[in-house]
């Protein structure tokens, strides 16, 4: 009766989710069919105790035989024993199979994490990440798990106990049959009702962990501006909604437990209506009675809970339905199917015509056309929001022009495979990101296989030896969490020693120094000039020397390339933009020098 429930209610949806989900219980499939059939004794073992009541209650309430069935306690509690053993093997079982159900969906989510671009994270924040990759396989198998064995044991006891109900009496067994069947007519109302407050608490209940992660990350902000009480009360909003979506929640599926205790007493109460007059009438014997009452209560009593195990499938069903909604998406930017190999060197690089925006219809980039020869430097200068930055992530691809191509050796870089495009370049952002664990393990990320001499050569390169030489532990001291127990200027050294290990003919700086101090930023410079000997290097830079020290210097000016040309080309030209920058910033270092 259960499984026709089920089959009524999402019968489609739980066809589609299975069938996507056998790769994941392929592997386990044996161990999952055993906890699945562990469910029928279980199930079928309710029954027991309501047979047991009818030659009992004739021998002995009614008939008060002196050779009393004493075998029929003892039985009740070895067949009790016995599935409670098995419901301890059912739940191992089950729990070793969700577990290992969860993780393949987890690997598998991490592993597309891993290949969608630069622009889904900026639409999205941590908390939906976190919960959308990791949260969902939880949701989704151990509730599915759970509430299928539940389901199963269920279904198996209905039938044991439906079989006892017709072998006491087969008119009474009728009465139950439809009324329970009228219990369950309200089950299909739950999954339209439910679906979009489902939607909101997902956003919600990944909003409070975006919480937790940005005050764990911006806690110096939040403490030198006072923030405390702000942040609190955002944290209020967040949990109040939650609580009017989990109300809510209650308010369209928990009417259907009290109405199916209503239910369910009109059944109990018309069988104890009609079985007095078959007693009576001499149809039915007291042990037929009790027998049958007790089937129907052991029947009964999960009925009045099904709302509960439903709304925890919807939420399993709706989880799945999400995760392979992010399986099958296809990242915007990824490898074409014939992608050829870049090969460790190139001849020139070149921007044709490059046009990019991030929102439709608002223009970044406009017609950008550069050619950089191998061995030569480019600054990229101008004002804030020109477009330096997304000039130089559009290399690597972090995304992808919207018009126009970009060429290493006259071949676009969209023709070559990600994994050798990025091998060939060497990123060092402002604020480069570093992971927990030891500085050796964060240098080594630039080329696992190097060998200690490779290491010591790009600490000395990087300017680092001398301070790791101060560190009790050496290459092997912790940083903590994005290298929060290193100052910036060695933050950037250790970011610039990676670059050196990967040793890519092509560097990328990114305004490497403009958040350090003066004394820092000329022991980090020193470092970038080492990076930059013998590279094909763009730098967005605020340096004077950097500047007047590159082949070209590119100034954009509102997505557009303005002028190009070195520093003394620039500078004569009346009025140009590069000259006013000059006069405006580049000055004051001079005179300062």
């Amino acid at each position: 009766m259960f499984k026709t429930l089920i089959n009524k209610v999402t019968s489609q949806r739980v066809y589609i989710n299975y069938m996507r989900m056998w790769p994941y219980v392929k592997p386990v499939w044996f161990r999952a069919l055993c906890s699945m059939l562990i469910c029928i004794p279980i199930g079928s073992l309710d029954a027991v105790i309501a047979l047991a009541l009818k030659p009992y209650m004739d021998l002995v309430m009614v008939e008060k035989s002196i050779a009393s069935p004493w075998y029929i306690p003892l039985g009740i509690v070895a067949f009790t024993s016995i599935q409670g053993g098995l419901k301890y093997l059912s739940a191992y079982l089950s729990t070793w199979v969700g577990m290992r159900i969860t993780n393949g969906l987890k690997i598998d989510m991490f592993k597309k994490l891993m290949t969608l671009p630069t622009s889904f994270f900026d639409k999205r924040n941590s908390g939906d990440i976190v919960y959308q990759f990791n949260n969902q396989a939880d949701v989704a198998c151990n509730g599915l798990l759970n509430n299928l064995s539940i389901f199963t044991q269920r279904i198996f006891s209905s039938i044991s106990l439906v079989c006892v109900l017709f072998y006491n009496s087969w008119q009474l067994a009728l009465i139950a049959v439809v009324i329970l069947g009228c219990a369950f007519a309200p089950v299909a109302k739950i999954q339209e009702r439910i679906k979009s407050v489902m939607d909101k608490s997902v956003k919600a209940d990944s909003s409070i962990i975006t919480e937790y992660n940005e005050v764990f990350n911006g806690n110096k902000t939040i403490i030198s501006y006072n923030l405390q009480t702000n942040e609190t009360n955002k944290f209020l909003d967040i949990l109040q909604n939650i609580f009017r979506l989990r109300i809510k929640m209650v308010q369209k599926t928990q009417w259907l437990s009290p109405l199916m205790h209503v239910i369910v007493s009109v059944g109990i109460a018309a069988a104890i209506g009609y079985g007095s007059h078959l007693i009576m009438s001499g149809q039915i014997t007291s042990g037929n009675f009790v027998s049958f009452i007790t089937a129907l209560i052991l029947l009964y009593t999960p009925v009045k809970n099904i709302g509960n195990n439903l709304n925890a499938v919807q939420f399993s069903f709706y989880a799945i339905e999400r995760i392979f909604k992010v399986l099958d998406s296809v990242p915007e930017i990824r490898d074409k199917e014939d992608a050829i190999e870049l090969k460790n060197g190139h001849t020139n690089i070149e921007f044709k015509d490059v046009c990019f925006e991030y929102v439709k219809n608002v223009p970044v980039l406009k017609g950008i056309n550069l050619k950089i020869n191998k061995g030569e430097t480019i600054a990229l200068v101008g004002n804030s929001g020109g477009g330096k930055t997304t000039l130089v992530n559009l290399l690597p691809r972090f995304y992808d022009v919207k018009s126009g191509s970009i060429t290493i050796d006259n071949v676009d870089i969209r023709d070559y495979t990600l994994r050798s495009l990025r091998q060939n370049i060497a990123v060092v952002f402002q604020d480069n990101f570093l992971f927990s664990g030891t500085i050796r393990e964060n240098i080594l990320l630039g080329n696992e296989n190097a060998t200690e001499e490779e290491l010591n050569n790009a600490l000395k390169m990087a300017y680092l030896d001398e301070f790791v030489s101060t560190l009790k532990d050496g290459l092997n001291t912790q940083i903590g969490e994005r290298g929060i127990l290193l100052s910036g200027g060695q933050k950037q050294r250790v970011a610039i020693a990676r670059a050196f290990l990967k040793n890519a003919p092509i560097i990328i700086l990114d305004e490497a120094t403009s958040a350090l101090d003066n004394k820092a930023e000329a022991i980090v410079q020193k470092a970038i000039d080492n990076l930059m000997k013998d590279k094909t290097v763009f730098v967005i830079a605020h340096r004077l020397s950097t500047v007047r020290n590159a082949n070209k210097i590119a100034v954009l000016y509102e997505g557009k390339l303005a002028e190009l040309g070195n520093h003394e080309e620039l500078m004569a030209i009346p009025n140009g933009k590069y000259k006013a920058l000059y006069d405006m910033q580049f000055k004051k270092q001079e005179a300062a020098v």
